[in-house]
């Protein structure tokens, strides 16, 4: 951050009228989301960008999704990297295991409250690449999965306990990114007997993934995103494309922040936490505000 930059001042590039100058519809409406990256860029801790984040999740049209936040998004919000991954490790211990040596009593009591709040955080492993993982809050994820379901109940298909059967004996109980089918399986026996049917019922709602490379493997996943991970991957080439075609590959944030992407439903704001936290893309502070620039190979 102490970096400075050769331009504290930027001219229109080549294609900057190719993504539109206003991207805050949502700004006139809630406070939070007005309130810009160029003040909100980094938080103190895990907590408070996780709520931030989660207060600031665009609304996306024609889509039914409930707020996720990147893991990236995260790394580039919290001044402390390891402090991230040590936070989120955390939540999984309290929810079984004792308290860890290594965590003080503060931050065991504030992550305490989100559990005794009912608001355990889950983690996804995403298509988009090797390293994206999204975080979402569990109120927040059964309520996207309570919609997925809707489509099977006007549907009025047979064997829909399964869902209940998922949301009780395996959502409260693995935590992991992955599960085992036998695993799978252990567990919703303790709804009922378990069939292939229901395990199909899972995958069709979009709340299990079958892994590629072992097919007795699932991933959890968030249903019907779909088409925003594809938006996430079009949004992220689209950015970097912009800034490269720039002459010094950098852009001042406030007016850069303000940008409408064409091919990706989600906002400027989420597509710059994400690129920052993964390294491909450095926030520099200048006496003008900060730069944001394409991070050298």
């Amino acid at each position: 951050m102490a970096e400075t930059s050769r331009l504290a001042g930027t001219k229109r590039g080549r294609g900057d009228e190719e993504i539109g100058a206003d991207s805050n519809s949502n700004a006139d409406s809630d406070p939070r989301q007005a309130l810009g990256l160029e003040n909100n860029l980094t938080f103190s801790d895990t907590l408070v960008a996780l709520q931030m984040m989660r207060s600031q999740f665009p609304s996306v049209e024609k889509v039914t999704i409930q707020p996720f936040i990147l893991q990236s998004q995260l790394y580039s919000s919290v001044k402390d990297r390891t402090q991230v991954d040590r936070d989120l490790e955390l939540v999984w211990c309290l929810c079984f295991f004792p308290l860890p040596a290594t965590v003080s009593k503060l931050q065991y009591i504030l992550w305490q409250h989100i559990i005794e709040e009912g608001k355990v955080l889950r983690v996804f492993k995403l298509s988009t690449g090797q390293d994206d993982h999204a975080i979402m809050f569990m109120e927040d994820y059964l309520k996207q999965m309570a919609s997925s379901v809707k489509r099977f109940e006007k549907e009025k298909q047979h064997d829909l306990e399964v869902f209940e059967w998922f949301k009780t004996y395996v959502m409260e109980s693995k935590l992991d990114v992955c599960i085992a089918h036998q695993e799978l399986c252990s567990l919703l026996s303790h709804g009922g007997e378990v069939t292939d049917r229901h395990v199909t019922l899972l995958i069709s709602a979009g709340l299990l993934t079958r892994q590629l490379i072992d097919p007795n493997m699932y991933w959890f996943a968030i249903p019907n995103i779909g088409s925003i991970l594809k938006g996430l991957s079009q949004g992220r080439k689209e950015l970097l494309s912009l800034l490269n075609r720039r002459k010094y590959k950098e852009m001042p944030l406030a007016p850069l922040e303000k940008k409408r992407l064409r091919l990706s439903p989600l906002d400027m704001r989420f597509h710059l936490r994400d690129l920052i936290g993964s390294g491909h893309l450095k926030s520099l502070q200048t006496p003008a505000g900060i730069i944001v620039r394409v991070a050298k190979d």
